[in-house]
């Protein structure tokens, strides 16, 4: 279900390489007439359990790690995302990361160190929330904020210009390059939220006592300069959309539909790594038939040490 392209049509989602891109052109809902809030769910749920088995063999093929990335406005869902759509991975092999402010330790490094050492091993999952992405998003709308980086030749900002950030885009696209030649799959999800649905959200959390630590007046005043974060994400989005580690524009306004495109996404690039089991040779074959003559033998009260020779009862049970 999971890679039914007219359910979720994943190149609709999908941002082209070096194409004109502009978030005004992607809706934030879900317009279609083919799925429903409950099939949609049910179909999550069963997708949970493919995903599940894809993780396993991930991990047993010990070749590729993924990155999973989420951006997005201020209660759009990514906390939901990552509950709903991850719960059915096991969290040994999972590590889910929550970039806030760097603070003056993190600062002390390039902008990219921080995430460096939250990044997956060979086999495993690491989902950031948020991500090195807002080096080129909340500083683009407050550009005051480098100037924390202490960044040579950049001594005012009147040197955070076009340059500037032409030269950032470029730094994150060789990063992600380098991560992805070395067996990295990395997919990044913008949770594409209308204006009208945050403030909906935003009351919600207001008025809902159980949901009032969800909201700060930060939250409002970044709000604020909504146009200008729709403006950053569109020339970052533009910019970092490469083959090796694409966008995905997610519609947001309907979570169900939201969860279920996420899936759907990391499914069918799952799949596409063609990740099998490790092939056991014959030798090992062999070793295991050994094995299991000496667990049948201790079934028959028998205690020996590996290797030695088993009674032909246990034998011929063993066969």
């Amino acid at each position: 279900m999971l890679s039914d392209d007219t359910l979720i049509p994943l190149k609709s989602l999908r941002v082209k390489p070096g194409k004109k891109f502009s978030l005004k052109s992607h809706k934030t809902g879900y317009e279609g007439k083919a799925l429903g809030k409950k099939d949609a769910e049910a179909m999550l749920e069963i997708g949970r359990k493919h995903l599940a088995e894809m993780q396993d063999k991930l991990y047993a093929h010990n070749e590729y790690s993924v990155l999973i990335i989420f951006q997005a406005m201020d209660a759009a869902g990514k906390d939901g995302a990552v509950k709903h759509i991850m719960s059915g991975f096991n969290p040994l092999g999972v590590k889910v990361y929550s970039f806030k402010a760097p603070n003056s330790y993190e600062l002390d490094h390039d902008y990219f160190w921080r995430h460096s050492v939250a990044l997956p091993a060979r086999g495993e999952i690491a989902i950031h929330n948020r991500s090195h992405y807002e080096n080129v998003l909340v500083t683009k709308v407050h550009p005051e904020y480098i100037m924390n980086e202490r960044i040579p030749g950049i001594d005012s900002l009147k040197d955070i210009n076009d340059k500037f950030w032409k030269a950032r885009y470029k730094q994150i696209r060789r990063y992600e390059k380098n991560l992805a030649d070395n067996g990295m799959l990395i997919l990044k999800f913008f949770l594409n939220v209308s204006k009208k649905e945050q403030k909906k959200r935003f009351l919600e959390r207001i008025d809902n006592p159980s949901k009032n630590w969800k909201f700060s007046m930060s939250d409002l005043k970044e709000r604020g300069f909504w146009d200008e974060y729709q403006k950053a994400y569109d020339e970052a989005i533009e910019a970092t959309s490469t083959d090796y580690a694409p966008w995905f524009i997610i519609p947001a306004d309907d979570k169900w539909y939201a969860r279920l495109a996420i899936a759907s996404v990391i499914y069918r690039h799952f799949d596409k790594l063609k990740m099998q089991y490790p092939i056991v040779s014959e030798g090992q074959k062999a070793e295991l038939q050994k094995a299991k003559l000496h667990l049948m033998s201790e079934r028959e009260g028998v205690q020996k040490k590996p290797g030695a020779k088993v009674k032909k009862t246990a034998r011929k049970k063993a066969k």
